[in-house]
């Protein structure tokens, strides 16, 4: 046992996830462990002292493996191209044309053109496609000008650009010029190739575009070949975001994603971009659920317009092309001369850019929303990723102790992925201190809610806010659950035997007690899933670790005054040692906690289905042999519901069971089956409650 303790303890000084304000508090604790500072009932024999300090090692590393930093992105040495081995753009002595380029070019004599300036060869192949045009020509000069253009982009700007111009309008008339139909052959790996050009070359143009600062719709671009220009102008199509919200773009292919398992990608035409989101002061109701430097997914396609658009001035042909930006979490295809022509997208990289922010990881750091709980009261609330869609089920997640909704972002990811939940749902996201009890954060979150839909939904004709599902994990799953119980005079029957109107407060303090006792079911929650959840109470919160937890978190003062207070003013109404006394999250979750038998037996509406999703973990090794049928903090009896429309265990940590494989399968199947269930209730059309009255047939 000392050997695993000493393990364990190198591990947590050395650990990132805790930090150096927290070992610092530590380091200070450690002697009262052996001493008088420690509660008298734990003193004894030097054995149990240790089992003491092993409890609270492992509680510690526990907790650390669920809040660890991650490094979501990492920037590439090399831009990411599927180009790179077929025209050996990075090998030494390329880029070189592909085999079949050579091939027509040994056609034509003109394999001694490859080396050196690449301005002759495309100017001797320009005349060949414009006297014998072909689809094999035509790729052929696509894939000529793209290399002219790798080679001059960083010496020549201006000429590359010239020849990613040409690659990309090349590419586009191989694929979609009618002449070059009836010998199109989309088993042909050439036309696989074509594609990769075309985007290839657009996102060669669009760096040298982006530096030149106009990459943003609205913006103009002229771009001039041998015998034809053409102007191009960027814009936006509709989607999720406005035409003001772009700042700037990043590119995909830049960054390599490191803290997401999984990557969703999609393959088609146009380059994914990484859209910065341009910060501004609140304007529209959605603004305020915003994190600082939000990322979202663009992509990049740019359209040939028809010929007859076009204009001869000068001698030179003047050609028009769009650069439409599109939103690929709205769509996912684009049409072209009656052709349905699949976008290239990628979802996960912006996301993990996004994660990645300095601002965003500051604002969500879980050990300051354990430690100083009030510190963290001004940036407690929703959140969302997304702008607020009307019409989409919001899916409500809420993170557990030392935690924050970044532990949210595998299983965001994967749910994502799936086009039958991102275009029915939403995704918001809870962030509250979880150093304080959890009934107040349950408060405040019933609180944020109301807010939130008097906000987003002012005339309550927004049927989809009625058909919420909330998503809570460890705590959070005690906050979720909250929202959909009545209270009657149970809660309050916990800390009184006196009515509530006899209670001497100031106005305040009163709406706080009120608020924290007193509450109904939310009418517009379908559904709550609770993944890992002590439903009754976790050995996590033992008498070492409540001691521990006194010790280190700092509460805020007012609810400390007002609970002093109101003992002082109040003699006789409160029952001794009751939940208004209880100071941290670690002392709410305890087995012996008076609220959590309450809660489990509060009633709830037949409105509301629950899922419940249990942690064990496989009884091998050390660990598994000491979490004896927990997940490592939560025991299997404490987890688990009955009368639930669903429970699964997953073989998995207490911190890592919320974004296991299993789990967001599950998560996925009841999302599903929600709509399901929502669409044969009411024609496939949402509806909500309003004024708290619950929606005919919305029985179980």
């Amino acid at each position: 046992m000392q050997r695993i303790v000493r393990a364990i303890a190198a591990d947590v000084r050395a650990g990132a996830a805790i930090g150096q304000p927290i070992w610092s508090k530590l380091r200070k604790l450690t002697p009262m462990l052996h001493s008088s500072g420690f509660p008298a009932r734990t003193q004894g024999t030097a054995r149990r002292r240790r089992a003491l300090v092993a409890g609270v090692a492992l509680i510690l590393a526990a907790l650390a493996a669920g809040c660890a930093s991650t490094q979501y992105v990492k920037l590439r040495s090399v831009p990411n191209s599927p180009l790179a081995e077929r025209l050996k753009l990075t090998a030494r002595g390329g880029p070189q044309p592909s085999d079949r380029t050579l091939q027509i070019l040994r056609q034509y004599d003109l394999t001694r053109d490859v080396k050196g300036n690449p301005q002759p060869l495309v100017d001797k192949f320009q005349a060949i496609v414009s006297r014998e045009p072909s689809a094999e020509k035509v790729y052929c000069f696509a894939e000529l000008s793209f290399l002219a253009g790798k080679k001059l982009e960083q010496k020549e700007p201006a000429a590359a650009l010239d020849h990613y111009g040409a690659a990309v309008t090349h590419a586009y008339l191989y694929l979609f010029d009618e002449r070059y139909a009836a010998l199109r052959n989309p088993y042909d790996p050439q036309f696989r190739a074509a594609c990769d050009l075309y985007n290839g070359a657009l996102e060669g143009a669009l760096r040298i575009v982006k530096k030149q600062g106009d990459l943003l719709p609205g913006c103009t671009h002229t771009i001039q070949t041998a015998t034809q220009s053409w102007d191009v102008t960027v814009v936006a199509r509709p989607g999720n975001w406005q035409q003001d919200d772009f700042e700037r773009f990043e590119f995909v292919s830049d960054y390599e994603v490191q803290g997401l398992t999984n990557q969703y990608q999609s393959f088609g035409l146009g380059v994914p971009l990484i859209a910065v989101r341009k910060q501004r002061p609140q304007q529209g109701p959605s603004e305020r659920f915003y994190p600082p430097q939000l990322s979202f997914a663009v992509t990049a396609f740019l359209r040939v317009l028809p010929e007859e658009m076009s204009s001869a001035g000068g001698g030179s042909r003047r050609h028009l092309a769009l650069l439409e930006l599109y939103d690929p979490l709205v769509s996912t295809h684009v049409e072209v001369v009656d052709r349905r022509v699949p976008l290239e997208s990628d979802l996960s990289t912006p996301l993990a850019y996004c994660l990645n922010d300095p601002q965003l990881n500051a604002l969500a750091e879980p050990t300051a929303g354990l430690l100083r709980p009030a510190e963290r009261q001004a940036v407690t609330g929703l959140y969302m990723l997304e702008p607020h869609q009307p019409g989409k089920i919001p899916v409500l997640m809420v993170h557990g102790l030392w935690s924050n909704p970044l532990t949210w972002m595998e299983m965001f990811n994967d749910l994502r992925s799936l086009p039958e939940i991102r275009e029915r749902y939403q995704f918001w996201f809870y962030l509250y201190p979880t150093g304080e009890p959890f009934w107040n954060s349950a408060a405040r979150l019933r609180q944020q809610l109301a807010e939130v839909r008097a906000l987003l939904d002012p005339a309550a004709d927004d049927p989809a806010l009625g058909q919420m599902v909330l998503v809570g994990h460890s705590m959070g799953g005690l906050i979720s659950k909250l929202q959909t119980v009545d209270s009657g005079n149970e809660f309050w029957n916990i800390v009184s035997d006196q009515p509530f109107q006899v209670v001497k407060a100031s106005p305040e303090a009163r709406q706080r007690l009120a608020r924290t006792f007193f509450f109904e079911p939310d009418p517009g929650i379908r559904r709550v899933v609770t993944i890992g959840t002590p439903h009754r109470g976790s050995n996590l919160a033992n008498r070492p670790a409540r001691w521990l937890a006194q010790k280190l978190i700092s509460l805020p003062r007012m609810p400390l005054m007002v609970r002093e207070q109101l003992y002082r003013d109040n003699p006789g109404v409160f029952r001794d040692d009751t939940i208004i006394q209880v100071k941290t999250s670690v002392d709410s979750l305890a087995p012996d906690s008076p609220i959590l038998p309450v809660l489990l037996e509060a009633p709830h509406p037949d409105w509301v289905a629950y899922h419940n999703i249990v942690g064990v973990l496989p009884n091998e090794g050390w660990l598994g042999s000491l979490a004896a049928g927990s997940d490592g903090l939560v025991t299997y009896e404490s987890a688990h519901l009955d009368a639930v429309a669903s429970e699964i265990t997953v073989n998995a940590h207490h911190s890592t069971v919320h974004r296991h494989p299993l789990t967001v399968l599950e998560v996925r199947r009841i999302l599903l089956e929600h709509l399901a269930e929502v669409d044969s209730l009411y024609g496939g059309r949402t509806t909500r409650a309003r004024g708290g009255q619950r929606l005919a047939g919305a029985t179980r």
